[in-house]
């Protein structure tokens, strides 16, 4: 029994550990179709660098609406722009901000929503690289019809390449996949998402 075991705890961490290695090569190292046009940009909170690539992108015309999701209740949009150094004349009428999503399933559900209301059919997703993978599932799952172009912001202090020679990215990619894993599970489940 206890051989038994010991084989099926073995078998578990290896399909595990193909798994992460599957995933870490899922996490985008580039943005694609960077000059294609969208209905709207997307960008999920949480992370740096994030709301000011999606700024920049409306500022450079690449959609007409900006949509933010997850924003903290109580922020608004001049404060965001203040805090990207935007000027507010010449964007804050196209910024939306969604406080409903506390996580990325939540993200998917406050964005088609909107989406939903706007009509639009297309969109570009920014969101951290690492994070790109699970939001682009939940996104897929939740918008089968709509068209989603990756646009991932590459965090500084986040080793890509080379994840497993630096701890915090090491522990950042696998905490990451594990929330992937559980997402996963959940949509096999169709249930909500605790994460």
């Amino acid at each position: 029994m206890i051989r038994r075991m010991a084989i099926l705890l073995l078998l578990c961490v290896t399909v595990w550990f193909v798994g992460l290695v599957w995933f870490a090569d899922q996490v985008p190292e580039s943005v694609s179709s960077a000059d294609k046009r969208t209905d709207a940009i997307v960008v999920l909170t949480g992370g740096s660098g994030r709301l000011q690539k999606g700024l920049d992108l409306l500022a450079a015309e690449k959609a007409e609406k900006l949509f933010v999701s997850g924003v903290y209740r109580g922020v608004e949009v001049r404060e965001l722009l203040e805090i990207s150094r935007a000027t507010p004349e010449e964007l804050r009428c196209c910024i939306t901000l969604g406080y409903e999503a506390d996580n990325t399933r939540g993200n998917a559900i406050e964005t088609r929503n909107w989406l939903q209301q706007q009509g639009y059919r297309s969109i570009r997703l920014v969101t951290a690289s690492y994070h790109m993978p699970r939001s682009l599932f939940e996104f897929r799952r939740l918008m089968p019809a709509i068209e989603i172009i990756a646009h991932a912001v590459l965090p500084e202090n986040y080793h890509q390449e080379d994840w497993w020679r630096w701890p915090g990215s090491a522990r950042l990619l696998i905490s990451e996949y594990n929330k992937f894993l559980v997402a996963w599970l959940v949509s096999q489940l169709d249930r909500e998402p605790i994460i």
